[in-house]
Parts: C-alpha cells; structure tokens; sequence
C-alpha cells in the first residue's frame, strides 16, 4: 500500500510556505508514490478533520504565492478554544490521525509549532517538521524560510526611508519584527545602512543612542536612521525585569505560590509597558536631541508578498528532503538546514528553545566596525 502522509501549516503565515508545500507533495506523490492529506488551518483542522487531498492540480501554480494555500492559526493541541473554554484536544488529533491511515504528519511552523509537534510526537504519532518563521529563531538549523524575504522588505524600507530623513533632517525609527530575537532587525539595518540598530539581545540605554545621533549632526549630518526589534529592551527595564524573573524562580522552589502570582502581575506589567517602547524611545530621543523624530512600525507588512528565490530554494529543499525522510521512516526530528544539505535534528533538541543573536555574532563585529552604534 502506498503511504499516506498528512501535512499542516500553523503559527504566522510565513513567505515560503507553498514553497515547501509543493516540495513536500511532488517529492512525496511523484518520486514516492505517496498520498498527500493536506489538514486546514493547522491543528484546528486536525481536531475538526477538515481536509483536502495535495494531487498534483493542487500544488500546481503555488510556488510563488505568499502566505499558505492551507490556512493557519495559532492553537495549541493541549490548550484549544472550544466552545468558549480551552480543551485538551490530543487524544482527538490521535484519533484523527489513526482515522486517516496516516505513516507520518507534516508540520510546518516556528517555535510554538515545534513544541506542538514535540507533543504529539511523545503521544506515539510519526511527527517530522519543518522550520519556518520570518523571525529565524528556530533552534538546531542555520535559517528558517520566510527569513530572507522578510528581511529584504525590511531592507528595502529602510532604503526608501532614508530619503525623507535625509530630506527633513529627522531621526526616524523604524520597528522591525522578530519577536525577542534581534536577527531581523540586525539584518535590515546592516544591509540597510541603519545608523543605530537596537536589538533584544543587547540591552539599549537611550542616552548613548541619542549621544551617537547627536555626534552625527555634529559632524554635519543632518539625520539619522534607528532600527529597532521590536523586543529591543531598555537597559532600566531589562534589569528590573530580570530582577522579578529571579524572584519568581526563588518563589518557585520556595513553593510560595501567592508570591509567584504577584511577581508574574507585576512582570505582566513591565512587560505591557514595553507594547509602545518604540514610540517612547522616539519621544526620548526628541527631548534628548532636539531633532524631530518620526516613527514607522513594518508590521505584517514584513510578513506578505511573493518570496524571495533565496526562500523558495530553501523551502523547497526541505520540503524534498522531508518526503525522503517520510521514506526512510526517519520521524520525530525537524528538517534542519545545514549548509547546502539538510540534517535530522531531534524534536526534543529544538522544541523550547529559541536561537537568539550571540553578542560575538559576525553581523554585530561588522556593524561595530563600519561604526553603527548598538545602543550600549
């Protein structure tokens, strides 16, 4: 009999994600004769067995698309809204699973997506996954699809940005996404020529990025251009939040379950407070300089449009290299990119854990060597 592999999307939309559909479907139906069940919007399709079959005419003509010609969402399996409260939904995905004759399940997603997989997988199903995020902070591989796309959207805004700047003599500070991972915001702003970039993984303090903006006008130039991730953190805020992160752990050996529930509301807080720390970075920075500043956030606008060839390539050779492994019964692992070829990482190695931006990173050395000030 042949086999039969399910696929699903989940997490945010990513540029690349047909792409690797497509690579999984025509390796998966053409070079092993396997069938392809394709479940909508991720795991909630699963739970509610809404599917439709990945032939050929189906995955013809979407290699170029943005976005997932499956759907997605963000549930959890564990944690499902239904009917009006959050429900374990596991044992009914199993169900769902066994129903469909399926040898393996597909996942394509970011980090919450690898936990989820992780999940089932302990649950006995053949999980393989794929990583996926404009973030890049999946663990275990070298880059996610949808980074490179993003990336060049992030770039090409910055580019076009700095004429207004240069124009108005302004500061103007751009919100790039990434989540707490800096590798978007770092990216854009090297190869955009950002002259401050923040990042979470470097805590900022105001007064050297607006000293760093004010020796530039001294120097006779007139503007300048700030790229921030948006969980770039204030130096202040950062030890204050770490300082209740440390209370917290000592509540929890303690066993002091009150206490833990007051820090976690006055972390909640701290953390509520950093939603508009880019606006407020702004502000500061006007008061600090006297030079008018002026803010725009990308958003999902990062998140949309035609991937990059770089993207399509990437996804591509995951996806290929996923059906491959369905074959050789290898399960229980993320697809990771390892140079040119692929690798097996065990799921257990990659769900929980986020890859961050090491402060020694070559990109940080080069943007500090050309000059760019990285708010410490």
């Amino acid at each position: 009999m042949a086999k039969q592999i399910g696929i699903l999307t989940a997490g945010g939309d990513s540029p690349g994600l047909n792409a690797a559909i497509r690579g999984v479907g025509k390796a998966a139906g053409g070079a092993f004769g396997m069938n392809v069940i394709g479940f909508r919007d991720g795991f909630r399709g699963l739970v509610e067995n809404r599917t439709v079959f990945l032939d050929r005419a189906a995955l013809s003509g979407i290699l170029t698309l943005g976005g997932t010609i499956l759907g997605t969402s963000r549930d959890k399996p564990h944690r499902m809204p239904m009917g009006g409260k959050e429900m374990d939904m596991t044992d009914v995905i199993v169900a769902n699973y066994e129903k469909h004759n399926l040898d393996a399940l597909v996942c394509l997603g970011g980090g919450g997506t690898q936990k989820n997989a992780y999940r089932l997988m302990q649950k006995g199903l053949n999980v393989i996954t794929l990583p996926k995020t404009i973030d890049n902070d999946v663990a275990r591989t070298d880059v996610t699809f949808g980074f490179d796309t993003a990336l060049s959207i992030a770039t090409q805004a910055i580019d076009r940005l700095h004429s207004t700047a240069h124009s108005h003599h302004r500061i103007i500070v751009v919100e790039v996404m990434g989540h707490n991972a800096g590798w978007l915001a770092l990216g854009a702003g090297i190869a955009g020529g950002a002259d401050v970039i923040l990042i979470p993984e470097i805590p900022y303090d105001v007064d050297k990025v607006a000293e760093a903006i004010l020796e530039r006008s001294r120097s006779g130039k007139g503007f300048s251009i700030v790229a921030v991730s948006e969980g770039a953190i204030e130096k202040s805020d950062y030890e204050a939040i770490h300082a209740i992160e440390e209370q917290i752990r000592a509540a929890r050996e303690k066993g002091d379950k009150a206490l833990r529930k007051k820090l976690r509301k006055k972390l909640d807080a701290l953390y509520a407070h950093q939603g508009d720390s880019t606006v407020r970075l702004a502000r500061r920075l006007e008061e600090l300089t006297r030079l008018e500043s002026r803010v725009t956030i990308l958003g999902h606008l990062q998140r949309g449009g035609t991937p990059t060839a770089a993207d399509r390539l990437l996804a591509t050779r995951l996806g290929t290299a996923c059906a491959d492994y369905v074959e050789k019964g290898v399960f229980g692992v993320m697809v990771a990119a390892r140079g040119e070829y692929t690798e097996p990482v065990p799921l257990e190695e990659v769900a929980g854990h986020r890859k961050t931006v090491p402060i020694d990173h070559p990109w940080i050395v080069s943007a500090r060597r050309i000059g760019t000030n990285m708010g410490d």
